[in-house]
């Protein structure tokens, strides 16, 4: 007998139908107090070497259904090996086929990264000497918001600032923060020796580790698209946001990078404050950044992107707008897909958790010629 279940952490989706294998029924689950959804995460057992059909009814109405086009879905058997399987968009519904080869096997919409696994990256990391682990504060339901300080902040050096996930269905973000992490505390690593002698990281791995926990795709346990609320957030609705932006502020800081996935666009790419007002120095900065992480890794691009006034009036409740705006520094968005990165085909893995996490180890090159 087949058995669909997502009661575990980030698992998201709802059974409509399981009775005919060749059309099952589920839907995504919305997020908390939104309507926001896209997210999903669910085990299938019982169904060993049965071709399965499992349709996504509601996807049209999902928070970004042109997302759907080219899409190919996340399955695992071990939740280590992730490869896609074939997954169509038609007549408004997702349609993922595959036959399992074991007796229980996850389908995610992006490669997951749970909060176990969250706890034990900033314990491995925290062990480290250079590092300093603080707590700036509660999300919602009470879990604590990590930052991560690696080097020491003496009053001469440079504050950079990484923040990731503040759209939680964005797995790929932490992935890059864990490939990032380890080749900054890599002692071996020249260029990461020389980052820690003229700066001081804070990274925040998980700004919204209850929306995580909650299988949500943009939101926070209130509801609330935490990356909208810059300059405007409260304890009450959006403490995720708050407490980083007081943390910020006693800090400082020199460069900005908050990491994202991108449900539609194929490429990996940097939005900058284009369009924002800002000094031309500053822009220039952040070109001069964006084609040294270009010509240093190859799944990484400058042609695709977003269109400089995506964001309209809201522009500065974003949080590279409104840090930038409020430092005056380059402060940048990165996105990832959720799809295949075209620049870079893997008919396997698609983009992964694996080259999310090179990419963020690549991106020290592009930090240390920023302040050379």
């Amino acid at each position: 007998m087949i058995h669909i279940n997502q009661t575990f952490d980030a698992g998201n989706i709802e059974v409509i139908s399981t009775d005919n294998t060749q059309n099952i029924q589920l839907s995504i689950r919305t997020d908390s107090k939104s309507d926001f959804f896209q997210w999903f995460f669910f085990r299938v057992t019982g169904a060993l070497e049965q071709p399965l059909k499992m349709h996504i009814v509601n996807a049209a109405d999902a928070a970004f259904p042109e997302g759907w086009e080219g899409y190919q879905a996340l399955a695992s058997y071990d939740q280590e090996d992730w490869f896609r399987v074939p997954t169509d968009y038609i007549d408004g519904q997702l349609l993922i086929e595959h036959t399992p080869e074991a007796d229980a096997v996850y389908y995610a919409y992006f490669t997951p990264y749970g909060l176990e696994r969250h706890r034990e990256m900033v314990a491995m990391v925290q062990s480290d000497p250079r590092c300093a682990l603080s707590v700036a504060g509660q999300t919602v339901q009470g879990r604590d918001l990590d930052v991560l300080q690696i080097g020491e902040d003496n009053g001469s050096r440079k504050r950079v600032w990484v923040t990731a996930r503040q759209h939680p269905g964005e797995s790929m973000a932490e992935w890059f923060i864990e490939g990032f992490l380890e080749r900054l505390l890599d002692e071996d690593d020249a260029i990461a020796e020389k980052l820690l002698e003229i700066a001081v990281f804070y990274v925040v791995p998980n700004m919204n580790p209850d929306g995580s926990t909650l299988g949500n795709l943009r939101t926070n346990a209130a509801g609330v698209n935490l990356n909208r609320v810059w300059g405007q957030a409260d304890i009450e609705s959006s403490p995720e946001v708050f407490y980083i932006q007081q943390k910020m502020e006693q800090t400082g800081c020199d460069l900005f990078l908050d990491i994202h996935g991108d449900e539609s666009i194929p490429y990996n790419f940097i939005a900058g404050q284009l369009g924002a007002p800002v000094a031309e120095s500053i822009l220039v900065q952040e070109a001069a950044f964006k084609q040294r992480l270009a010509a240093i890794n190859p799944d990484f691009q400058t042609e695709h992107g977003y269109a400089p006034d995506r964001f309209g009036p809201e522009m500065l409740t974003l949080a590279s707008y409104w840090v930038g705006n409020r430092f005056g520094i380059a402060a940048m968005t990165l996105e990832m897909p959720f799809k295949d990165n075209q620049a870079r085909p893997d008919k396997v893995a698609g983009w992964s958790a694996v080259r999310s996490a090179k990419l963020g180890a690549s991106v020290l090159n592009p930090i240390a010629d920023h302040f050379r």
